[in-house]
């Protein structure tokens, strides 16, 4: 019997989850389909149980529901319950269990799939929300010099460093404090890109060598990518990769086992830019 999965989101439309699940069934000879599930702002409870109703064995959960489905689960893995947010959801006989496998994909793409290590760097983590929650830790754990996380609403950061600050060391600013510091690594952890907003920062904000990394998406740089090359950042990556990568820990702890990434990934990319 097929076993049905999905990915929920407001929006979803632009969602590459269920060719990259497909792709990885086919891979490894799982017999499951995948598909796309919009729920209302207000509506992600009423869509998740009645997909949950209708048999569906577990959903990928993204924005803007990560913080909510968190709140809905039975039983929380412990990087969830880190994170305060989820994007990956079991419907099994304990009830809605729950993971984060954001903050494993983020880290695997950068060191597995862009070879940079983040020991001992600066890193600038933009943005305060589930999706900043979700990579928090496990940019932690990869031993940086430290993570400055900046927000419009400066109090929403400083809440994320005192749930992280026992992990490493971690601060809180505005972007306008940016101004005259300088990072390695710089992560785009903001909706800006998906609704193709801007977000204003200093442009001495990279460091030589340094990596600008966008959560999001697309067939063309984001707002965010193009500002990053203009004023110094060495390589300007979106956040395919992650996504491929988070997929693959979601498969994992459906299926039981762990597909291969890298052609999935090729695959995705060849079809974003014929797009």
């Amino acid at each position: 019997m097929t076993d049905h999965y999905a990915v929920i989101g407001n929006p979803i439309a632009h969602s590459r989850s269920p060719v990259i699940h497909a792709a990885f069934a086919a891979q490894t000879g799982q017999d499951m389909s995948y598909t796309r599930l919009l729920a209302p702002l207000d509506g992600f409870e009423t869509v998740l149980n009645q997909f949950r109703a209708e048999g569906g064995r577990g959903v990928n959960v993204t924005v803007p529901f990560k913080e909510i489905a968190w709140q809905l689960a039975d039983h929380l893995s412990p990087r969830a319950w880190q994170a305060q947010a989820v994007n990956t959801l079991s419907f099994t006989e304990r009830g809605i269990e729950a993971d984060n496998t954001d903050g494993a994909g983020l880290v695997n793409d950068l060191r597995g799939n862009l070879g940079f290590s983040l020991v001992g760097k600066r890193i600038l983590l933009m943005g305060a929300g589930g999706a900043a929650r979700g990579v928090a830790a496990a940019l932690l754990a990869e031993s940086p010099l430290q993570l400055v996380i900046a927000n419009r609403t400066v109090a929403r950061a400083e809440l994320l460093v005192q749930q992280f600050s026992a992990l490493g060391q971690v601060s809180a600013c505005d972007y306008a404090a940016l101004s005259g510091q300088s990072f390695d690594c710089v992560i785009n952890a903001t909706s800006a890109s998906l609704h193709h907003d801007t977000i204003e920062l200093p442009q001495t904000l990279f460091s030589a060598n340094s990596l600008a990394y966008d959560m999001m998406y697309a067939s063309k740089p984001s707002a965010f990518m193009t500002f990053a090359a203009q004023y110094g950042a060495t390589r300007c990556v979106d956040g395919l990769g992650m996504l491929v990568e988070q997929a693959a820990v979601a498969f994992s702890i459906w299926r039981g086992i762990t597909p291969e990434t890298k052609p999935v990934l090729q695959m995705l990319r060849t079809q974003l830019q014929a797009a």
